[in-house]
């Protein structure tokens, strides 16, 4: 008769547990801003007219936290608004200029790294990658014909 041999249990340290929670952290956090920014021209275009229409129908950009939310702490929503408006504004400076806040954008980068949220510092790599590139011409001053 064949027996099947029963596993060990696994046993966890506390330095493993830590690791797999910064890992945990990091995959749900960059999943949550990749699926912000799949499309990002479109994006751009949409979330302009979802401005908009936010505003006609809360009637004051004041109401809109409330309005959207209206079965939440009020205190709550209105401090993860802020949040929110503060991240969406630094993003699009970041958007706007990439090149200008390339040396930026990569110390976060790194800082991410560092902190072991990898998926994230990917993520901001792969923003880099795509905007903030210097094509060969724009750094040619003309003198060499």
């Amino acid at each position: 008769m064949t027996e099947i041999p029963t596993p060990e249990p696994v046993v966890v340290s506390a330095e493993e547990e830590a690791a797999f929670t910064v890992m945990s952290t990091d995959a749900v956090l960059t999943g949550r801003a990749m699926m912000t920014g799949q499309a990002m021209s479109s994006a751009e275009f949409w979330a302009g007219l979802l401005a908009a229409a936010l505003v006609d129908t809360a009637g004051s950009p004041r109401k809109l936290p409330a309005d959207m939310w209206p079965d939440q702490d009020p205190v709550m929503v209105q401090e993860i608004w802020d949040r929110a408006c503060v991240v969406a504004s630094r993003a699009a400076q970041f958007a706007a200029s990439p090149w200008l806040h390339r040396d930026r954008l990569q110390g976060l980068q790194e800082r991410l790294t560092e902190a072991g949220f990898h998926a994230m510092a990917g993520s901001v790599g792969r923003s880099l990658g795509l905007v903030a590139r210097v094509h060969p011409a724009d750094s040619e001053t003309g003198w060499e014909h």
